[in-house]
């Protein structure tokens, strides 16, 4: 990778299974954003740490999200003008979905403007926080490619994905 990769995680942050944690291991320069609270996330906060951690990179980063990570992006997106080389957003939530955290609904409305880079939305089929028709509307108003996970759950340490290598392909090809 020849871009700064900036990690950025969804709601009660990716543990030491998940392959964030993984590719944050294995990708030389990936960098985590950090949250100061990942279990009562506010929109605010996020966009701002976000920011913040954009803002660090000597050249334009490459964003690898999941599930409210992508969200914090598209809200990010609407606020700021910072170059991005893209982003891989994996299994963004549903705003609007009974199942979400009722600590996630800072973040409602999800924007649906288009992103200004370039971007690729992973969906999974069996998503419980997203129907993959959702998915679908998110990648079309942002503009991102979509990509079918098949029935990958909410594609995180319980899908049992490791190191993920069919995701670390996708980012080879957004790059």
């Amino acid at each position: 990778m020849s871009a700064p990769l900036l990690i950025v995680p969804g709601y009660n942050n990716s543990g030491p299974q998940h392959w964030q944690s993984h590719w944050e291991r294995l990708l030389p320069g990936a960098l985590r954003v950090q949250q100061r609270d990942w279990d009562h996330p506010t929109v605010e906060e996020w966009v701002a740490a976000l920011d913040a951690a954009i803002a660090t990179c000597g050249e334009p980063p490459v964003l690898v999200t999941h599930s409210l990570g992508g969200s914090t992006v598209a809200h990010w997106a609407i606020r700021h003008r910072r170059a991005i080389r893209g982003a891989l957003l994996v299994a963004p939530p549903d705003l609007d979905s009974p199942a979400l955290p009722s600590e996630c609904l800072t973040f409602t409305p999800i924007p649906r403007q288009p992103l200004p880079f370039r971007s690729i939305l992973i969906a999974s089929r069996d998503d419980p926080y997203a129907s993959f028709e959702r998915s679908e509307q998110m990648a079309r108003d942002w503009g991102s490619r979509l990509v079918d996970a098949g029935p990958t759950g909410h594609i995180n340490s319980a899908s049992g994905l490791g190191e993920w290598p069919w995701g670390q392909a996708l980012l080879r090809e957004l790059l």
